[in-house]
């Protein structure tokens, strides 16, 4: 079975949901005899890879501009799949979603993948948020079959549009916990003793109210010789430089004990995940976050904001906040740092997320939507 995939800037280590989602689901499928060929945006990636575990990947001219990538390359991508004869075209995000209507106009078959309502990112002016509800709703209708990551996702579909949907959420690649601690002795971290926070500058991320409450939390009086030790590491960056991200940087310069490390990949990435002693995600929207998978698989205590893609994780009650109430989530980081996770509650976690989220699994799911209009 041929499959071309659109939606994704590429991979591999490319920041963002989707890509993360593409690198870790297509070798899989690829295991499972599926000739798979991504077609990416050049912008992003090193166009002297041409497969990554055996998938292809081809990469397509676009503009490096949050308002047209997405646009101008699914519309050439359509043409490019067409002239590669799938079987199946894969279609992620509701933006790219925006072309399916063309690509069943000229005879392809198409799966799309909602990885979340992206219209209530608060990085989109009014003309962003209308053509990704109109992407939404042509996808929604005109599509051989949709997959949902997440079943408030799938609820949503099913209310708007009458379509069913199948729920695939997305996995995670569960990681050995290392030793080494090179990256904390870079930025003068001590093992534990560090909130951790994972994901782009974007207002939706919350990571102004992170730093609001971290610096509330150091300033209390009962708690100050716990907390005043910690550090607080958000690993990330901008796609696209803008107002937000500059500002954000310049709180983060001027607020103590706050570090950024900018994007990080590979062994950096796994001995911070692995040091941590707190995992924080104070997100307003979220499809199914891939780093608070992460996280749990790790075994690390966490506290999330109370939005549906978080509460589908299943975390204890006490763990969530309101989105948007930095007092609620200083006195959360307050409580946890000083209340880590038993070696028991560390095991029964790390087992419910390689069950739930694997990745083998959810690629198999995949391949049983794509054999429903394939024939295969």
């Amino acid at each position: 079975m041929k499959i071309i995939v659109l939606g994704t800037r590429g991979f591999p280590n490319t920041q963002g949901g989707v890509e993360k989602h593409s690198e870790n689901l297509y070798p899989q499928l690829v295991k499972k005899g599926c000739e798979v060929v991504v077609l990416t945006r050049k912008p992003y990636v090193n166009p002297a890879i041409n497969s990554y575990q055996g998938v292809k990947l081809i990469p397509l001219s676009c503009p490096k501009n949050k308002f047209l990538e997405a646009f101008y390359h699914t519309f050439s991508g359509v043409f490019a799949a067409k002239k590669l004869k799938p079987d199946i075209l894969h279609i992620h995000a509701i933006g790219p979603s925006l072309f399916i209507p063309l690509a069943k106009s000229l005879g392809l078959k198409v799966v799309m993948t909602n990885h979340g309502p992206d219209y209530n990112r608060k990085k989109w002016n009014w003309l962003g948020k209308i053509i990704l509800r109109t992407g939404e709703a042509w996808g929604s209708k005109a599509a051989d079959q949709i997959i949902c990551i997440s079943q408030s996702i799938a609820d949503g579909i099913k209310k708007k549009y009458n379509r069913e949907s199948k729920v695939i959420p997305n996995g995670v690649v569960m990681h050995q916990i290392v030793q080494s601690d090179n990256i904390l002795k870079q930025y003068g971290l001590k093992k534990g003793k560090y909130i951790l926070a994972v994901g782009r500058f974007v207002p939706e991320k919350g990571f102004h109210d992170l730093i609001e409450a971290f610096t509330m939390s150091q300033c209390h009086n009962v708690t100050t010789s716990q907390v005043k030790p910690w550090k607080l590491v958000i690993i990330g960056d901008a796609d696209h430089e803008d107002k937000y991200s500059l500002e954000l940087k310049r709180k983060a310069k001027n607020t103590p004990n706050v570090i950024l490390t900018g994007f990080l990949s590979g062994l950096p990435l796994q001995e911070l995940y692995s040091h941590a002693g707190l995992f924080a995600l104070p997100s307003y929207y979220e499809g199914l976050p891939i780093v608070l998978l992460e996280a749990m698989s790790y075994g690390l205590s966490c506290v999330v904001s109370d939005i549906p893609a978080n509460r589908e994780v299943g975390l204890q009650e006490d763990r969530y906040f309101k989105a948007g109430n930095i007092q609620q989530l200083a006195e959360k980081i307050i409580e946890f740092i000083s209340k880590p996770l038993s070696p028991d509650e560390k095991s029964r976690q790390i087992s419910l997320i390689s069950e739930k989220y694997d990745w083998g699994r959810i690629a198999q799911q995949t391949l049983e939507v794509y054999r429903l209009i394939s024939g295969f």
